[in-house]
């Protein structure tokens, strides 16, 4: 049973090792000697859990969506009380806005950089964002009813569009911006 423990600890720091490093500089900067070399591990361990760099760039993004939606949670949590429509999720989104070395969404980050429509990341990239705006339904929903809910795709747009500005211009002020125009949509559309 050790060997399987070891093993788990070894991906779990390979995966955590390349979302920093591909996050921070980018998934074609970084490459796998880095990796291995900042995650400790010897090549035929990346290797055996990840065979090729694709393969792990898939896994970090399935990694990366698993903690993003942990951090939501928590965050939605931290902010229960924060008013709004959709209040907490917005003082969510400025937490991470406000987060040292935010550098966007990893998932716009993957698709843009990879430029390759086929890839297996981008095409997870794009299920990550049809389940994100899910998530964006279901809050809306939530907050303020089913003839709300049908708003969704343009809050969506909102607040993708609050993650690529808040990225260019450093600041997290985009997301009182998306914040307001996603409370007035829902008002006057519910």
């Amino acid at each position: 049973m050790e060997g399987k423990a070891t093993t788990s600890r070894a991906r779990r720091r390979i995966l955590e090792t390349a979302d920093r490093l591909f996050y921070e500089e980018g998934f074609r900067a970084v490459g796998i000697d880095r990796i291995i070399a900042e995650a400790d591990v010897a090549k035929a361990t990346l290797y055996a859990h990840f065979p090729s760099k694709d393969d792990l760039i898939l896994a970090v993004l399935e990694h990366r969506e698993r903690s993003t939606n942990e951090f939501f949670r928590a965050s939605m949590g931290r902010h229960a009380r924060a008013k709004g429509p959709l209040g907490p999720f917005f003082a969510a989104l400025r937490e991470w806005f406000e987060s040292p070395g935010f550098r966007g969404c990893a998932f716009q980050n993957a698709t843009v950089e990879l430029a390759d429509p086929a890839h297996p990341a981008t095409e997870f990239s794009r299920g990550f964002k049809g389940r994100f705006r899910e998530f964006l339904r279901g809050l809306i929903r939530e907050s303020v009813g089913e003839q709300a809910a049908r708003l969704a795709p343009a809050v969506f747009l909102l607040v993708e569009g609050a993650i690529v500005t808040a990225a260019v211009e450093g600041k997290p002020d985009p997301v009182d911006v998306a914040r307001d125009a996603a409370s007035k949509l829902i008002r006057g559309g519910a």
